[in-house]
């Protein structure tokens, strides 16, 4: 039987038959057919837009989107799946690389990972990119999947409190009830993430002879306090290439934010934060201009910018953040209420949208051939559901939760989704070339189309009003013509002052045909001024020309109120500029008037009225 081809009745009953022999010989083989069999019926659910390149029940994999990277290691095209998989979480912690769907290398790493990126750290050719792993206190950089160096993170200053109650601890003159003691009341008093990580693990002691074997382990070291990184990304250094040189971000657990020098390995910035982050979102260059935005563990985003040593609170979520992404000017977080927010850069909530399940995972769909940045949900309902701002535009169907989720380029694919199941299951789909995510929205309109609309009945007002209308429409037409009439005769007296007095910008005379427009630049409080002038004569040039500024002097101070324009050749635009300084504390903006004269005429040639802007000094004060 073709498995590919194979109908709905002839799954039900291969599903039959396989649960029925399933129970008598439990036979591995046809679990795994019939497991197949259900993939090939949810996939036809995914509406075609995916294709299953890969898919492996027992890939043993434990780990989460921030230990998910893709790159291209070797600068052959061929990119490249990094994994930091979290063994047991005690042990057989490693970094494997896949290429294809072969694992191609492991590494063995010392601590929980906890996160995985890839960045350039040179201008060697060929280009290709370091990864980097964050595990611990530490930051190890591999280089052509080799160790290279390992950065520690800076030390805290331990408590004197704690500090005092192990140094008498080792000096024998406390026991270890009293230490435990003192240690428990100063965890209340500062908090777990204020003791160092040895009184943390001192408290975890579960009886007392445990707490006797761990002190008289331990008591002879020196006490130091070191924090772990919680999160980190990348920031381009000085260009905006793909291939050019990255900082690391890091996130602390003693609630910091850390920029470190790729070549160097030193700290360039230090930034602070009032709760511990957990995602990062970087946008912008180091030396240039750059926005970090944070969801931290309190439930808060903030916003850090070049200059700043605080972060700055952004917006206030209503649960726990799960996921975080910037695109553009928006914000969008998923929290642990099943809820989805969008935040503008500001923090003003732009759309919330309910969700039909909690969400273990988030992911970008970044997908350049349609333009188009999706957002991609894994669900504890065995779905992965992806939107498109707050509209649902498709649904893949998987036999587990998802727990983590890398969208990139994979091998030779741009396009790729690698899902990573809850049993450690390891999924690889390929967007399809004709696949298109348009909101669906016939549902809706068969909807309005069904819907019966309440339409009032005839009031007597109405028909009264219809009977006025059917008796009096000549009269009616008469003074709708006599408003036309007067509206036009009222535009061809204005027309006519305004060539009169020549407030137009475009001059109408023979002898001196001009073109003038003037533009205002600057936010206050002096503002340049500049004025455009062009003879569109087809070759007379114009001679013994002025440009005026006239203003409020009360409000406006101006630099060159008069300017002598040279010969103004016909096609040629002739640029006058001038300062203007807003001189009023009143917060006022008033207009400034253009003569264009020529010599000793005592009508203009042309005018034009500009309306200044109010000073930016007085909208900030």
């Amino acid at each position: 039987m073709d498995l590919w081809t194979v109908n709905t009745n002839e799954v039900s009953e291969i599903r039959k038959e396989f649960n029925a022999s399933s129970r008598v010989s439990g036979n591995r083989n046809q679990q795994k057919l019939l497991n197949f069999l259900k993939r090939k019926m949810a996939g036809r659910e995914d509406n075609g837009r995916w294709l299953e390149a890969h898919y492996d029940p027992l890939a043993s994999l434990y780990t989460f989107s921030t230990s998910i990277a893709l790159a291209d290691l070797h600068g052959d095209g061929d990119w490249k799946l990094i994994i930091a998989d979290l063994g047991t979480g005690a042990y057989n912690m490693k970094l494997k690389v896949y290429k294809g769907t072969t694992l191609m290398s492991e590494n063995t790493l010392i601590d929980l990972p906890t996160g995985v990126i890839t960045f350039h750290m040179d201008t060697t050719e060929p280009r290709v990119p370091a990864v980097a792993v964050a595990s611990g206190s530490y930051i190890y950089i591999y280089k052509n999947l080799r160790p290279y160096f390992k950065f520690t993170l800076p030390t805290l200053e331990v408590n004197p409190a704690e500090f005092d109650a192990w140094s008498q601890a080792r000096d024998e003159l406390l026991d270890v009830s009293m230490l435990y003691e003192i240690l428990d009341s100063l965890r209340q008093e500062v908090g777990e993430c204020g003791l160092t990580t040895r009184s943390q693990r001192f408290l975890m002691c579960p009886d007392h002879p445990s707490q006797v074997a761990f002190l008289d382990q331990h008591k002879g070291f020196i006490l130091k306090r070191q924090t772990v990184v919680t999160c980190f990304s990348t920031m381009k250094k000085s260009h905006a290439e793909d291939d050019a040189i990255s900082c690391l971000v890091l996130g602390t657990e003693s609630a910091n934010i850390f920029i470190l020098d790729p070549e160097a390995f030193t700290i360039l910035n230090s930034m602070s934060l009032p709760s511990v982050p957990v995602f990062l979102s970087v946008s912008g260059l180091y030396d240039v201009e750059y926005r970090i935005i944070v969801a931290c563990r309190n439930g808060h985003i903030y916003t850090l910018k070049r200059g700043t040593k605080a972060g700055r609170p952004t917006a206030e979520l209503t649960s726990q953040p799960i996921g975080l992404l910037r695109r553009d000017k928006s914000i969008v977080v998923v929290t642990m209420d099943q809820t989805l927010h969008c935040f503008n850069n500001k923090g003003k909530r732009l759309w919330t949208q309910k969700l039909p399940a909690p969400v273990l995972c988030m992911e970008t769909l970044e997908i350049r051939t349609l333009g188009l940045m999706l957002i991609a949900l894994g669900m504890v309902d065995n779905r992965v559901l992806v939107y498109r701002d707050k509209h649902l535009v498709d649904t893949i169907h998987t036999e587990d939760s998802v727990t983590a989720m890398k969208y990139g380029r994979f091998g030779r694919e741009d396009n790729t989704l690698i899902l990573v199941l809850k049993g450690g299951g390891l999924i690889i789909k390929i967007l399809k070339r004709t696949a298109r995510f348009e909101i669906d929205d016939l549902n809706g309109q068969a909807q309005a189309n069904a819907l019966k609309l309440n339409i009032p009945k005839k009031t007597k007002l109405f028909v009264d009003q219809t009977m006025r209308e059917r008796e009096n429409c000549v009269l009616m037409h008469r003074v709708f013509q006599h408003d036309l009439y007067r509206l036009r005769l009222n535009t061809a007296r204005a027309y006519v002052q305004a060539l009169e007095t020549s407030s137009n910008p475009v001059s109408l005379s023979q002898t001196e045909p001009l073109k003038l427009s003037a533009q205002v630049l600057g936010l206050g409080p002096t503002f340049k001024l500049r004025v455009e002038l062009q003879n569109t004569s087809a070759a007379s040039p114009s001679l013994q020309l002025a440009v005026i500024f006239h203003c409020d002097d009360r409000v406006y101070s101006v630099n060159k109120s008069y300017i002598q324009i040279p010969m103004l050749v016909p096609g040629i635009i002739h640029v006058a500029e001038t300062l203007i300084t807003c001189i009023s504390e009143l917060g006022i903006s008033d207009t400034v008037r253009v003569f264009v004269v020529k010599g000793k005429a005592s009508k203009p040639l042309l005018t034009a009225v500009i309306n200044m802007p109010v000073a930016e000094v007085f909208m900030t004060s």
